[in-house]
């Protein structure tokens, strides 16, 4: 069995790896390698409390600063739950955000056609007041409705005040169409819940963890890498469904390389094994479920056997990973997996999933799925919100009546004029997200963008995005900044404060001054009455039983649990959110919407001949795109490569380390040529890419033309019927020796 120092280590950035990541920055340059000890470096013992924004997790740590001034590094702080006193490479390389010289300096107005990328510099007066003007015209010709708000990061709540004030609730994050949406529905057909952010699975205490697509250890969620690494420790399972052997997958008693697509005939005939060979925790499926014998009869014939015609895993391994679960049982977590959006039928896949853990016992039960608390922090008094007169949805009349927040390619879709769609919308503010990247099918996102009337980009980079942006804002880094107070579900509830180690560079503020100051001029002062951002902040911690003044000294403050109510008690009584409070084992939501209440499988396509199913996944040192020109992690990986199957490449002819051109089944070709990783790690009938390179940005002096874009190589979309998800794996590629022509 694998031990933790086996494991991927997550610590404090050493200042042997800070001499390594920074060696051509000048504020470090004073700094040869014999002068990096700890005992003679002159450093501020001045920290500052900060959350990290490299990534969704958040997790509070210090800055601190030399004696010049400089930020040195950034750690984590002790009383966090989501770091625990540990950040992750992405987080201890967050300096390099600041100090990158390619960020955005000042605001930018386009002067030629969008996408060429000719903007000319502007004031703040001049660009605030050239957006409210086109917001105000938008407003008077088509109605306030038709302006959204796409964002990812912590300026979304500033905008999305602004948005809702102006008159649309349209606000999207691409991580629900694109991401976790199928898997927060999926839930809360079940267990009248979601799994939340981060996810509420108990796994420094589990006994048995399945990882069915989820790449713990490369898409470095910092919490559940380490309490992973703590489960390993303590003898844990790890059994690991992947058409590729991951990081994880080398960690596991059970490896399953699974034929990419089949995922659900594994999870049924699971479901079979454990319901005809009695191995489900009977006591707690007949006090809390609903709908168990109608699945008994649908799994009936769901035989490991059925399974492995389909999935190439042997019955046995499908009995044996089956029996490892019912043992750990009920501290047992078939994982949720946070990108979900697949196949098109993700949110039965991960209906499957959801049963299984019912199944197993494990909803509310130490080392399954805990019941998390989160302080309720009041937000600052302001006038009622005008009640739209259209939403997003009325683009898509009598669908996605299951989705419980916007799909950021809906508004994309609602966005292209149709006879149709109801709603069109004529604006938008981009808040951090690189869309091009994001949402799949880039000439449709392009197309999107070129019926607007206005298109607002917010962001720290000059991202592929930008360059089709009406009006590009330069916001500082987290760094720089105060921000919202971080507030999230966890096992005691907990606030952060993030406040600004230093003075913002060049002409960037941040996004609470940028939406206050366009309230200013759309007459919205109202729904920003605060004088001060710090005002604010402490009149909410005020609120809550602490000040500013506090958690400027702590960073994080840890609150008890109203009630002992972590784990369900033996015979508690539990109404769930559901149609019956009961967890629904039948669905009763997918039923009246007219899907199949019990998950089933169906075929999917296969690659053509020569052609071979796109994954993608993530890397420890990357998030998304957002982090690729970062000069502290580009050290750590410049570049993606593509893994190949050795049978692949000896047909292909194919070389370890040859730089090659992948072209999807549409005949879409990389722009970049990729490197070659041949491996015995995937399967003969996949390749594998990281995602988030291949930018195309030459501003992005580190990251231009650095590997390939998987965004650009997905053109086939797969759209859950049931909440609206973009499913992206259903796109393949066949190998390329030369440049597109028209690349030449």
């Amino acid at each position: 069995m694998a031990t933790r120092r086996d494991f991927i280590r997550i610590s404090g950035l050493g200042l042997g790896g800070l001499a390594a990541s920074t060696t051509s920055y000048g504020f470090y340059k004073q700094l040869s390698k014999s002068d990096l000890k700890p005992s003679e470096l002159k450093i501020d013992t001045t920290r500052t409390p900060t959350y990290c924004e490299v990534c969704f997790w958040k997790c509070a740590g210090w800055v601190y600063k030399n004696e010049e001034g400089n930020i040195w590094k950034v750690i984590g702080n002790d009383e966090d739950q989501h770091s625990n006193g540990r950040l992750c490479p992405r987080g201890t390389g967050g300096p390099g955000m600041y100090y990158d010289q390619d960020r955005l300096k000042t605001p930018l107005i386009r002067t030629e056609e969008r996408g060429k990328q000719t903007f000319r510099e502007a004031s703040w007066d001049e660009a605030l007041d050239h957006i409210a003007d086109r917001m105000k015209s938008i407003a008077g010709e088509f109605g306030p409705e038709c302006f959204a708000l796409l964002t990812h990061g912590s300026g979304g709540k500033y905008f999305g005040n602004l948005i809702q004030a102006f008159g649309s609730s349209s606000i999207a994050a691409p991580s629900y169409a694109q991401c976790r949406g199928p898997r927060e529905v999926a839930f809360q057909t079940t267990f009248g819940e979601g799994v939340g952010s981060p996810e509420r699975i108990d796994i420094r205490d589990t006994r048995c963890l399945v990882l069915i697509g989820s790449h713990l250890g490369e898409n470095m969620h910092n919490g559940q890498v380490q309490e992973m690494s703590d489960a390993i420790d303590k003898g844990a399972s790890i059994i690991t469904v992947d058409p590729r052997f991951s990081i994880a997958a080398s960690k596991s008693k059970y490896w399953l390389p699974i034929k990419p697509a089949t995922d659900i005939a594994l999870l049924l005939a699971w479901i079979h094994v454990l319901i005809y060979e009695e191995s489900y925790d009977e006591e707690y499926i007949e006090k809390y479920t609903y709908g168990f014998e109608q699945l008994k009869a649908h799994v009936k014939n769901m035989t490991p056997e059925w399974a492995y015609g389909i999935t190439t895993i042997e019955p046995e391994l499908i009995r044996k990973s089956a029996k490892e679960m019912a043992d750990a049982s009920p501290a047992v977590i078939i994982h949720p997996g946070r990108h979900v959006t697949w196949y098109g039928d993700d949110t039965q896949r991960e209906r499957a999933i959801a049963i299984l853990n019912a199944l197993m016992g494990s909803w509310g039960r130490r080392g399954g799925y805990y019941v998390p608390e989160q302080v309720d922090v009041p937000s600052w008094p302001h006038p009622p919100y005008p009640t739209p007169s259209r939403t997003w949805k009325d683009a898509f009349p009598d669908q996605y009546n299951l989705a419980y927040e916007t799909l950021a390619s809906g508004i994309c879709d609602a966005t292209i004029p149709t006879i149709s769609k109801a709603c069109n919308f004529k604006g938008w503010i981009v808040n951090g997200t690189n869309l091009l990247k994001t949402i799949p099918d880039r000439e449709k996102v392009i197309e999107a963008i070129q019926n607007l009337e206005l298109m607002v980009v917010v962001d720290t980079m000059p991202m592929e995005i930008t360059g089709w942006a009406d009006v590009v804002l330069p916001e500082c880094t987290y760094l720089e900044r105060y921000d919202s107070i971080r507030v999230s579900p966890h096992r005691k509830p907990a606030v952060a404060l993030r406040m600004p180690a230093t003075e913002p560079l060049y002409d960037s503020k941040p996004a609470y001054w940028m939406a206050k100051e366009l309230s200013k001029r759309l007459g919205l002062e109202d729904y920003f009455s605060w004088n001060s951002i710090e005002e604010m902040l402490d009149w909410q911690f005020n609120k809550i039983g602490t000040s500013l003044e506090e958690m400027k000294r702590i960073g994080v403050k840890t609150f008890e649990r109203s009630y002992d109510d972590l784990y369900y008690y033996p015979d508690q009584e539990v109404e769930f959110y559901t149609n019956s409070g009961k967890i629904e084992l039948y669905s009763t939501d997918l039923a009246a919407e007219g899907f199949d209440p019990i998950p089933v499988y169906t075929p999917h396509e296969e690659p053509p001949e020569g052609f071979y199913r796109l994954n993608y996944g993530r890397a420890p040192a990357h998030t998304f795109s957002r982090t690729a020109n970062n000069p502290n992690l580009t050290d750590i990986m410049e570049e993606n490569t593509v893994w190949i199957n050795p049978k692949v490449a000896r047909i292909w002819g194919i070389d370890n380390g040859q730089y090659i051109y992948l072209e999807n089944q549409d005949g879409v070709r990389s722009t970049f040529p990729i490197k070659t990783r041949v491996t015995e790690r995937i399967r003969w009938d996949s390749v594998f890419m990281v995602h988030g390179f291949g930018h195309n940005n030459k501003k992005l002096s580190r990251a231009y033309g650095k590997g390939a874009s998987d965004s650009e190589l997905i053109t086939r979309v797969h759209t859950d019927p049931i909440m609206g998800g973009t499913g992206m794996r259903g796109n393949f590629v066949t190998f390329k020796f030369e440049p597109a022509k028209n690349d030449v």
